[in-house]
């Protein structure tokens, strides 16, 4: 977890020095800022699984508090490092699309980790995000599908992330990440 702390702390600085030089003030696109909370939750996804499977399917552990508070850390260090950005003249906002983007591609992020393992859960995260910056939704369902580049006043947007971070959760903090194979071992 300190690795991927430092790493989220230096993808943020770099983000907002890029941001800054080539895009002036003011608040950042949103397609900057999508790939940025991709980002952000990439470097936190291998924390998701631990060094041995055997391990994370005890007993002994409280796995679920566990697991439960490390998503919600998971969720604040990302969301921290952004929102510090709205105290600048290059802003990650509005608050309303962070939060939003954050805690739904962390969702998808865990969904894939329970149901993929740690090693391919970002995956989904990357492949949905890419196609909804390539592909502009428009309509409800558009705006469902393409849920991270849209307004913070979207509904089928803030509806879809709501339920990708419910499940996410639900699903993660249940089953943990889903054990290695023989061939991820190596």
């Amino acid at each position: 977890m300190p690795a991927a702390c430092g790493a989220g702390v230096a993808g943020a600085a770099i983000a907002w020095l890029v941001a800054t030089a080539f895009g002036g003030t003011g608040e950042v696109s949103r397609t900057v800022l999508v790939l940025t909370v991709l980002l952000l939750v990439s470097v936190i996804t291998p924390t998701l699984g631990g060094p041995d499977d055997a391990l994370d399917r005890t007993a002994a552990r409280p796995w679920t508090w566990l697991r439960t508070s490390h998503l919600a850390a998971a969720v604040g260090l990302p969301l921290v490092l952004l929102l510090a950005t709205l105290l600048t003249g290059t802003r990650f906002g509005p608050f309303g699309c962070v939060v939003r983007d954050v805690s739904g591609l962390l969702g998808l992020t865990a969904l894939g980790a329970a149901t993929l393992g740690t090693a391919r859960s970002w995956f989904l995260p990357l492949g949905w995000t890419l196609a909804a910056v390539l592909v502009p939704g428009t309509g409800r369902v558009g705006e469902a599908l393409t849920w991270q580049t849209q307004a913070s006043d979207s509904r089928p947007a803030t509806a879809v992330a709501a339920v990708l971070a419910v499940a996410g959760l639900a699903l993660y903090v249940s089953r943990g990440p889903r054990p290695r194979t023989s061939s991820e071992n190596v």
